[in-house]
C-alpha cells in the first residue's frame, strides 16, 4: 500500500459519518497518543523503582567514572566536588584549579586559547556553582571567586576565537592578542541565566547580573546590573 493510499484512507475515516468508523477513529487516536485506560497505582510504584535505578546508576557513573576522569585533567581539585550530568567538555591548553565544595554541570564547556604563548589559567574558588550549558573561554586568565553562582547558559568570553578582519577570518587565522583579556568575578557574584561577560571585565564583590545581560565594562561591587550592554540599575542593600 502506497503512502498516498494510506493518506486517502485516513481522510475518509476522518470524514465518515458511520458510527463504527467513528468509534474506530477514536480508538486509533487513543493508541496514537498512548491515552489508554491503564491503572495508575502500579505505575506509581514502577516510577519509584525507575527513579531508584536511574539515580543509583547515575551515582555510580559520577563517582567511579566522570569525577575521576575530570579530576585527572585538573591541576588542583578541592574537597567535595559535585559533578553532575557527565563531564565538562575540555579543549585547548588549560591549567585549572578548583576550590572546595564546588558544583559543576557536566554540560559545561571549558576552553583555553590555543595560540597563547603560555598556558591559559582558570582559577575557581570555594563553594562555586557552574550551571548547565555554561561556556568558559579562557584567553589568558579567568578568576572566579568564592561563593560565586553562575546560572545556565552563561558565557565568559576571555577570547573571541576569530579576528575582526574578514580576510584573516577566511584564512582561519586566530584572533589578535589585543582581543584577549582577563575576566574576574569577585566573591559572591551571581550571574543569572544567559549572561555573557566579555574580555577585560571585572565584576565586583556581591554584584548580581540580571538574566540575558551582556557585560562589556567593569561592574562595581554590591550592585544589580542589567541590559545590553549591562548598566548599574541599583545598589543592593545588605
Amino acid at each position: 500500500m502506497s503512502l498516498l493510499s494510506i493518506e486517502r484512507a485516513k481522510q475518509r475515516l476522518k470524514r465518515s459519518d458511520n458510527p463504527l468508523l467513528k468509534g474506530l477513529l477514536v480508538c486509533l487516536k487513543a493508541l496514537r497518543f498512548g491515552d489508554l485506560p491503564l491503572p495508575k497505582r502500579p505505575y506509581q510504584g514502577l516510577f519509584l523503582t525507575h527513579q531508584l535505578v536511574i539515580n543509583s546508576l547515575g551515582y555510580l557513573a559520577r563517582v567511579l567514572y566522570w569525577s575521576p576522569l575530570f579530576k585527572s585533567q585538573i591541576n588542583h581539585c578541592g574537597k567535595q566536588l559535585y559533578l553532575y550530568g557527565g563531564m565538562p567538555y575540555l579543549a585547548g591548553p588549560l591549567a585549572i584549579t578548583l576550590g572546595d565544595r564546588c558544583r559543576v554541570s557536566g554540560h559545561t564547556t571549558i576552553t583555553g586559547r590555543g595560540c597563547n604563548p603560555s598556558v591559559a589559567t582558570l582559577k575557581i574558588g570555594d563553594n562555586v556553582d557552574i550551571g548547565w550549558m555554561t561556556t568558559i573561554a579562557v584567553g589568558n586568565k579567568i578568576i572566579i571567586g568564592d561563593n560565586v553562582r553562575i546560572a545556565g547558559g552563561a558565557f565568559l568570553a576571555g577570547y573571541p576565537g576569530h579576528p575582526m578582519d574578514a580576510a584573516a577570518r577566511a584564512k582561519g587565522l586566530p584572533e589578535r592578542d589585543d582581543q584577549v583579556a582577563d575576566i574576574v568575578l569577585e566573591d559572591d557574584v551571581w550571574l543569572a541565566t544567559g549572561v555573557s561577560v566579555m574580555a577585560g571585565v571585572t565584576i565586583g564583590k556581591g554584584s548580581i547580573i540580571a538574566a540575558s545581560s551582556v557585560v562589556t565594562k567593569d561592574i562595581p561591587e554590591g550592585v544589580l546590573a542589567a541590559g545590553i550592554p549591562a548598566k548599574v540599575i541599583r545598589i543592593i542593600n545588605s
